[in-house]
């Protein structure tokens, strides 16, 4: 059982879906998913390609309404999210600094912490197309940190990274849930990596196929059957990799390109 945050006085989780169903265009996206948030936990959703993945974020910002059922948020809720990918015109000149603070210009003092949480200060001053893939992503990680969220969206944030750049990444969502206590919610192929990160993941095929700890749903047959058995190994050949110091967490991030 996930714990349980204490908001408004009431023991509540921070999202709650309820019998969620999401119908597009005639063709049902998801089916029946009963789902919860709680506070400072790592969720992992994992699924094949068109399994509702993203689809489950979009409704959970409300950018997407259920075709039944329900999304219920703690009130007041601040939720930062990491799209997949976000594309900007090469011609345009924008600052890191700017960008962080559009629509609503921000200090240089709240992007610069913003930056220092998603470990990489030293772009503020840097052109947005001038940055590789991984520090783009890492921008994307402090636009999303900028107000505090007590639950951090991220949708295959490290699409187009390579294997270190993608781990850096992954260690540095860890330390900031520990720094901000913060709930985090991520989807992602990489499942040597996040499985070994996360404290609960969901299996997606358009419903939950499997739910639980990281070892749990690798030993489902549910998941087997979508992702081979093999994924077991590569999970427990990334936790002894992360097990070894990594002080440089970031270098490898700034280095990796798309």
């Amino acid at each position: 059982m996930s714990r349980m945050c204490r908001v408004g006085g009431m023991n509540t989780p921070l999202i709650s879906l309820k019998n969620m169903s999401i119908r597009i265009d005639g063709r049902t996206i998801l089916e029946h998913v009963n789902a919860a948030v709680s506070e400072a936990e790592i969720v992992t959703i994992v699924g094949p390609n068109g399994s509702g993945k993203s689809t489950l974020l979009r409704a959970i910002i409300g950018a997407i309404t259920p075709s039944e059922g329900q999304v219920s948020r703690a009130p007041g809720l601040r939720i930062g999210y990491v799209p997949q990918k976000l594309a900007l015109d090469a011609a345009f000149p924008m600052t890191v600094q700017r960008f962080l603070g559009l629509p609503k210009r921000i200090s240089a003092r709240k992007a610069l912490d913003a930056l220092e949480r998603a470990g990489v200060p030293d772009l503020r001053n840097r052109q947005m197309t001038q940055l590789s893939g991984g520090q783009f992503q890492r921008v994307l990680l402090a636009r999303a940190l900028l107000d505090d969220p007590q639950v951090l969206l991220l949708d295959e944030a490290t699409q187009g990274l390579d294997q270190p750049g993608a781990a850096a990444f992954y260690q540095r969502i860890e330390q900031v849930r520990r720094d901000l206590g913060c709930a985090i919610v991520m989807v992602s192929h990489d499942l040597h990596v996040v499985m070994a990160a996360s404290d609960r993941v969901l299996c997606l095929n358009g419903h939950i196929c499997c739910e639980g700890s990281p070892h749990t749903v690798a030993d489902a047959p549910e998941y087997r059957a979508l992702f081979g058995s093999g994924t077991k190994g590569m999970m427990a050949l990334y936790q002894h990799q992360h097990s070894h110091s990594h002080d440089h967490d970031h270098h490898h991030d700034q280095e990796t390109t798309n």
